[in-house]
């Protein structure tokens, strides 16, 4: 080979490789935050006054803001499941219920990401789980996310900004058990903090609820940490930044139920001038939908096993309001086991599937004659000391149940809360957003409930839900349950 020809290969090979790393570094970084019992609609940009949520107000208004969001299941590890395989919980084996594992054959979107050129880590706070993945670490070689770090600073340093890169910020925050008090001694006006209608007037409620804003605030306050971390090292404009919660707040009727109250959450995005500023959107979109999204953007295929939908050509847009309203104008959640709080020997859960549009919430309570929350009756379940605990404990829980008796407010309040519901609910939007009256039996909505029962088993079909075949269906219940009792009476 002559030395003119051997110089323009090399030059050549030198192009070419240059060109495929500046490629490498052009692609987006993503960093997703996601709290811990977090729910809708607790921000300052949604209209919550009192709560401060500085930073995911920006990323709202310097983004695009998702006022319908909607988690897979309002249970911890489920939610986290959903995430990471861009399929719903139902699809998911053990991987559907609380304190379980994912089973092998299910991947991680964060490993193919690192398998197409991406860093990839999280924090050494909760990420997924609670449950056990020994096997499945075993099998696939590291965990979903792979490395932990101590802080988002020392993967930055760990990457030297070499490589585009994917981060799971976690954070305990603002789960269970709080420091009573903090809420109202770091200044939040309990008179005013967002009261959902299910709960009763009360002072106790009022600081248990400005309590959570605090742990909400500092969780807020963490996000704004890798911000600034990511202006120091002028990688924002170039960063998609996901923050949200993995379901509603850890309070009776919100957390592991299907009213809004604990399937929805705040959800907003950031990607520099890759998002028109200033969005709210109101498709609905699902935890399934992330994994497809991120995968799209960076040009990964998608696995054809994932059932969520990529919304990447809704961050794309410049509209507000509905933007995709053929395939976003309704959304299905549901729930397996959460804690088996039933009395012995059943260690099963309370299994349900939701249906939700603009106008209507339809719910389908597969095991009507058990209680949602579990039984009140200490003694008679499999764990000692148990009480409705399918609700985490707190003084709102405590509240509710030893007040019911004090008038008819209370007594409603506890009904809603803790009370044994019918096979069918449904609730009117227009005329009821708070989702108190269920008219399932109401003659006026007798084509509505017939109209949604089908649209609800359609989508399950479609979603692969065994219960879409088999409303008995009692396999989730069978899988081993890793946790504690749960939800113990203190007193």
């Amino acid at each position: 080979m002559n030395k003119t020809l051997l110089t323009c290969l090399l030059l050549s090979i030198a192009l070419y490789t240059a060109v495929g790393q500046t490629n490498q570094k052009e692609r987006p970084n993503i960093v997703f935050c996601l709290a811990d019992d977090w729910g809708w609609p607790h921000a300052g940009v949604y209209g919550d006054s009192i709560i401060k949520t500085p930073n995911f107000d920006r990323i709202a208004n310097e983004g695009v803001l998702f006022n319908n969001a909607y988690v897979s299941s309002p249970s911890c590890t489920p939610s986290r499941n959903v995430f990471i395989t861009g399929k719903y919980h139902w699809e998911l084996e053990s991987g559907a219920n609380l304190w379980s594992t994912l089973p092998e054959k299910h991947q991680s979107f964060i490993h193919l990401l690192a398998n197409n050129g991406y860093a990839t880590g999280r924090t050494t706070a909760k990420t997924w789980g609670p449950g056990n993945l020994d096997n499945w670490i075993a099998y696939h070689g590291s965990h979903p996310s792979n490395k932990a770090y101590q802080t988002f600073e020392a993967f930055l340093n760990a990457n030297n900004n070499e490589t585009p890169f994917f981060f799971w910020l976690g954070t305990s925050d603002p789960h269970r058990p709080y420091k009573k008090g903090t809420g109202k001694q770091s200044g939040i006006d309990i008179k005013k903090v967002h009261r959902f209608k299910h709960f009763p007037e009360s002072d106790t409620i009022r600081n248990d609820i400005a309590d959570y804003y605090y742990e909400v605030q500092r969780w807020d306050s963490l996000v704004g940490t890798v911000i600034s971390q990511l202006e120091k090292h002028g990688l924002l404009e170039n960063t998609i930044i996901i923050m949200t919660g993995d379901h509603g707040m850890p309070f009776p009727r919100c957390k592991s139920n299907l009213y809004d109250s604990g399937v929805r959450v705040p959800f907003a995005v950031r990607w520099g001038k890759q998002i028109t500023p200033l969005r709210k959107v109101n498709d609905f979109i699902s935890f399934a939908d992330i994994a497809p999204t991120l995968l799209e953007i960076t040009e990964i295929s998608v696995p054809d096993a994932m059932t969520g939908s990529s919304f990447a050509n809704i961050l794309k847009s410049n509209k507000s309001g509905i933007i995709d309203t053929k395939n976003r104008s309704d959304i299905v959640f549901g729930k397996e086991r959460h804690v088996p709080a039933q009395e012995k020997p059943n260690m099963g859960g309370y299994p349900s599937r939701g249906y939700r549009n603009e106008a209507f919430l339809y719910i389908r309570n597969y095991k009507s004659n058990l209680w949602p929350a579990g039984t009140g009756n200490i003694g008679t379940t499999n764990y000692p000391n148990q009480w409705y605990a399918d609700c985490d404990p707190g003084p709102t829980k405590d509240y509710i149940i030893e007040n019911k008796d004090e008038d008819a407010d209370h007594l409603r309040a506890y009904q809603l809360c803790f009370g044994k519901r019918p096979e069918e609910e449904l609730y009117d939007l227009k005329n009821d957003p708070d989702q108190l009256i269920n008219i399932a039996e109401d003659p006026a909505y007798i084509h509505v409930l017939k109209n949604l029962r089908n649209k609800l088993q359609n989508k399950l079909t479609s979603l692969n839900d065994p219960r879409a075949k088999n409303p008995d269906f009692d396999g989730f219940d069978q899988y081993p349950y890793t946790g504690g009792g749960g939800g113990k009476k203190n007193h």
